[in-house]
């Protein structure tokens, strides 16, 4: 796994600490828990390149690489992978470092789509800043 962790302007679109309310019966973070913080980074992410509503469409690629442990600090980075006419897809990496803020690691990333949405719920063009 490697251990650098993204460079992308501004840090991470989400920064979080792993509760005791977010695991499973094993005692590691539900991975639905971050997938759902993913996706409000995303959605952050999607939200300063273009104005108005988004649906998150599809996730591909999703990888879990190692379970979140409590008191990890969850960072979450989002780069553009691609744009269309309405939807853009962004690369969504989920790492974690211990309680002292060192030893970084990749737990999980993966490709997330957006649609961009007019009034009427349907697909609209994008309209960039």
């Amino acid at each position: 796994m490697a251990n650098e962790i993204p460079n992308v302007p501004g840090g991470p679109h989400l920064r979080t600490v792993a509760m005791p309310r977010d695991t499973n019966a094993s005692g590691a973070i539900f991975g639905g828990w971050t997938v759902s913080q993913m996706d409000l980074a995303g959605g952050t992410f999607v939200a300063q390149r273009a104005p108005g509503k988004f649906v998150t469409v599809s996730i591909d690629a999703m990888r879990f690489l190692r379970p979140i442990s409590v008191g990890d600090e969850v960072g979450v980075y989002c780069t553009l992978q691609q744009q269309g006419d309405t939807s853009i897809a962004v690369k969504i990496e989920t790492w974690v470092r211990d309680r002292s803020g060192t030893n970084p690691e990749k737990v999980t990333e993966g490709v997330f789509t957006y649609v961009a949405l007019d009034e009427n719920g349907k697909p609209r063009a994008l309209d960039t800043h």
